[in-house]
C-alpha cells in the first residue's frame, strides 16, 4: 500500500486522450492526494498498519475520512466495530439509514469545537457524571482503568449520520446530528450532501439526494448469517482457545494434586496437629498403635494427568493451527 516512492494514489485514463491532457490532469491530482496522505495526514500510514494487523483478528474495522476544522486539512481516523453502530441487518454502509459514531471527547476538545463555531456555544453540558464503558481489569501492560471522575474524564458524544425532514417537504435529507449522550443536548446539525448530489426531475423537483460518505468499511470474512459486521479469526478461534485453556487448567490441576498428595489419618496415629513440613530426605517419628502404619494412613486416590486430555489438547491446537491457515480459510 505504501511503496518506497510514496505513490499510494495511482491513476488510469478512461477513454481517448490523444493530446494527453487527461493524463496530465490525473497525474497532478494523484500527486496532490499523495501529498495529503503521506505529508499532511501524519497518522494515515500508521493507522493503516494497525488496521491490517487487527483486521484478521476482529474481522471488521472502519476508516473515517473527513475535513478537520481545527487543523484545516483532511484527516483519517481508525474506528473499531464498537465505535460505529450500524443496524445489524443493513446490507452496506451506503444503504444504512442511520450510522452512529461513538466519540469520547474531553471538555477541552469540546470547547475548541465551540470556539471554532463547529459546535453550539450556548449549550452547557456540565460535568461528565458517568464514566464511559471501560474494561474492569488491567491491560497487558499492567495499566489499570480510570475509576474516578476528574478533568480528563471524557464526554460520550454521538455523531449520527441520518436523515431529517427539517424543511417540511415530506422528503428527508441527509444530515449529521451531534449530541451528548448524557444530557441528550444537540451540539450540531449539518447537511451531509453537496449540490452535485441533488437529482431533479423535469419539473425541477427533488427526487433523490446522495449523501456524502464519511466511512469506509474493511471486512475480513463475510458474516455467514448475512449480518453487517464481518467476522475474523477471533470469532473462529475463540471457542477453540477457550477449550484449550480449560484442558490446560485441568492438566495443571491434576498434576498439582498428584504432586501434593493429601489424605486421611486414623485416630490411632498420634501426630501433633497443625502444619507439618518435610524437607527432602527427612523422616519424622510418630507414635502409632497397631502393627502397620499403613493401616492408619489413607492417601486420597489422585490420578496422574490424563493422557486423553493431553491428546485432546494437541487436537485442539492442531485444529486452531489449521483453521488459521490460508488454505483452510479458502476451503
Amino acid at each position: 500500500l505504501s511503496p518506497a516512492d510514496g505513490k499510494v494514489v495511482q491513476f488510469r485514463v478512461v477513454g481517448k486522450d490523444d493530446q494527453g491532457s487527461k493524463a496530465v490532469k490525473a497525474d497532478k491530482l494523484a500527486k496532490h492526494m499523495n501529498y495529503q496522505l503521506m505529508e499532511e495526514m501524519l497518522d494515515w500510514e500508521e493507522d493503516m498498519d494497525r488496521l491490517l494487523i487487527q483486521l484478521p483478528i476482529v474481522g471488521c474495522l472502519f476508516k473515517k475520512t473527513y475535513f478537520d476544522p481545527i487543523l484545516k486539512q483532511n484527516a483519517s481516523k481508525l474506528l473499531g466495530p464498537k465505535d460505529l453502530v450500524v443496524n445489524y441487518w443493513a446490507s452496506s454502509l451506503d444503504s444504512a439509514y442511520r450510522v452512529t459514531e461513538i466519540c469520547l471527547m474531553t471538555k477541552n476538545q469540546i470547547k475548541s469545537q465551540q470556539l471554532m463555531g463547529y459546535y453550539c456555544e450556548d449549550v452547557d453540558l456540565g460535568d461528565p457524571r458517568n464514566l464511559p464503558d471501560v474494561p474492569t481489569k488491567a491491560d497487558t501492560h499492567g495499566n489499570t482503568p480510570q475509576s474516578e471522575l476528574d478533568d480528563s474524564t471524557p464526554y460520550v458524544i454521538l455523531e449520527q449520520h441520518t436523515y431529517l425532514d427539517l424543511d417540511g417537504d415530506d422528503y428527508k435529507e441527509p444530515y449529521v446530528v451531534t449530541i451528548d449522550e448524557q444530557s441528550q443536548k444537540v451540539l450540531r446539525i449539518v447537511a451531509r450532501f453537496d449540490s452535485d448530489g441533488i437529482h431533479l426531475n423535469d419539473d425541477k423537483e427533488i427526487v433523490q439526494i446522495d449523501p456524502v460518505a464519511y466511512y469506509t468499511k474493511y471486512g475480513f470474512i463475510p458474516n455467514p448469517d448475512g449480518g453487517f459486521y464481518d467476522i475474523g479469526f477471533g470469532h473462529l478461534l475463540g471457542p477453540l482457545n477457550e477449550s484449550a485453556n480449560t484442558v490446560i487448567n485441568q492438566l495443571v490441576d491434576a498434576g498439582t494434586l498428584a504432586n501434593l498428595q493429601s489424605g486421611f489419618l486414623g485416630k490411632g496415629l498420634r501426630l501433633k496437629l497443625g502444619e507439618t513440613r518435610f524437607q527432602p530426605g527427612e523422616w519424622k517419628s510418630v507414635n502409632a498403635t497397631g502393627d502397620d502404619i499403613k493401616k492408619q494412613v489413607f492417601p486420597m486416590p489422585v490420578r496422574e494427568p490424563s493422557e486423553v486430555l493431553f491428546k485432546l489438547l494437541g487436537m485442539l491446537l492442531e485444529s486452531g493451527r489449521e483453521l488459521a491457515s490460508v488454505a483452510e480459510i479458502f476451503t
